[in-house]
């Protein structure tokens, strides 16, 4: 058999060049390359998706867009790293650990769109609870984030580089940023929540954190009861590793690189009984679990279904 040709639209982006650090050396796989000069040719890159079994997208939204209508062959299969399909009737939500039954749609799926980075930690949160019943789909939220600077992309990279970038910067706080209608969505929330992120001073990773007072929760359970939910949804799931339930007294602080080179994401409840109050937090790599690395997740889902139908 011969392996599969996979082709990265976008290869010398932030996203781009992760995967292909990701797939160099792999024997499962053919990476199928343009030259410097056909990159940007639209006749080169459209026999290039028409000619690959699996086209991984790392363009802006809107070149995304374009290079879907530039698929003309059936056969091939497309992961969209940007977020023009996240919420798009007929593509597959690329998030493997969502709920029971998402790899085997994922390893169906023609049509893949990749999760945005801050939508991952707060779905692996929110998500389980929500399932459970522990938390109202109508419940308000408000969701806390601080990314890396390579979150922004090329131009807040060579922002910072140039030394002319704020320490510290909140953005989005129009309230109508593009990832709230994903979050909602694939959350099962019907009330939108506030999503307030922010880029610190550090190349990549991210801390997410969505506070939660619990006697505002049907039935006013107690954290353990969080920490219950989260562990049954996530048993087995190699990506994503549950701390211990944790209280004021533990002292626990929050690094947002802590995980930077992983594909792996960090969950945690922490809480107060007193107070009855706690605060649900995330820990991943921005470029990571946050991108690249749930790309090739994804694409690792693909492969193992094209394998087993040709040895079928």
């Amino acid at each position: 058999m011969t392996a599969p040709l996979v082709f990265i639209d976008g290869d010398q982006g932030t996203t781009g060049l992760q995967i292909q650090d990701r797939l160099r050396g792999r024997g499962d796989l053919r990476l199928l390359t343009l030259p410097e000069a056909e990159r940007r040719d639209p006749a080169h890159r459209a026999q290039a998706l028409n000619q690959c079994d699996i086209a991984l997208l790392c363009l802006p939204d809107a070149a995304a867009c374009d290079a879907v209508a530039m698929v003309r062959n059936p056969a091939v299969r497309l992961i969209d790293a940007s977020s023009a399909h996240r919420t798009t009737p007929g593509w597959v939500y690329g998030l493997p650990e969502l709920c029971p039954g998402q790899p085997a749609r994922i390893a169906a799926a023609t049509r893949i769109s990749n999760p945005g980075c801050y939508p991952t930690g707060a779905l692996l949160l929110l998500r389980p609870l929500v399932d459970a019943g522990l938390l109202p789909a109508e419940l308000p939220l408000a969701i806390h984030a601080v990314s890396g600077y390579s979150g922004g992309g090329k131009a807040r990279i060579a922002e910072v580089q140039a030394g002319g970038a704020a320490p510290f910067l909140a953005y989005g706080l129009g309230l109508d940023h593009k990832h709230v209608p994903e979050i909602a969505q694939h959350a099962g929330l019907q009330a939108r929540p506030i999503f307030l992120p922010s880029y610190g001073s550090f190349a990549q990773g991210i801390v997410l954190t969505i506070p939660l007072h619990l006697d505002a929760l049907p039935g006013r359970p107690d954290a353990a009861a969080l920490q219950a939910a989260l562990a049954a949804h996530h048993a087995g799931q190699a990506h994503v590793q549950l701390q211990p339930l944790a209280t004021a007294a533990d002292a626990v602080t929050l690094d947002p690189t802590a995980l930077n080179g992983s594909d792996s994401i960090r969950l945690q409840v922490l809480h107060h009984p007193g107070h009855r109050q706690a605060v649900l937090a995330a820990v991943f790599d921005n470029l990571g679990k946050g991108a690249a690395g749930a790309a090739v997740q994804n694409l690792d889902l693909v492969l193992g279904a094209l394998a087993l139908r040709a040895a079928a």
